[in-house]
């Protein structure tokens, strides 16, 4: 089975601070993501207030069996609390080759 990755791209919310939002993804990572079955690794990139972030996992059906993980939880609710959601962009792509 192929390693798949989750791609989001999404703005984060004016009044919240590059750092403020760097802490409520490093507690999520900590409390939630990091403990799901078959995950690798979340790295971040920002261009002109646009993140893109590259969350991978071990397979396919573990990064979609992740996308739910974090319901109920309120590090989760903190986290989207600060993005602009109307700007999220969301993508699950399996690895085909790697150079």
């Amino acid at each position: 089975m192929a390693k798949t990755a989750w791609i989001f791209s999404y703005k984060i919310k004016k009044n919240v601070t590059e750092d403020e939002f760097i802490e409520k993804t490093q507690k999520l990572h900590d409390e939630i993501i990091s403990k799901a079955k078959g995950f690798i690794s979340w790295e971040h990139y920002v261009q002109d207030n646009t993140w893109t972030d590259f969350v991978l996992w071990e397979n396919e059906e573990d990064a979609n069996n992740a996308t739910t993980v974090g319901q109920g939880y309120n590090v989760t609710k903190e986290f989207y609390a600060c993005i602009q959601m109307n700007t999220c962009r969301a993508l699950i792509s399996q690895l085909v080759k790697k150079y």
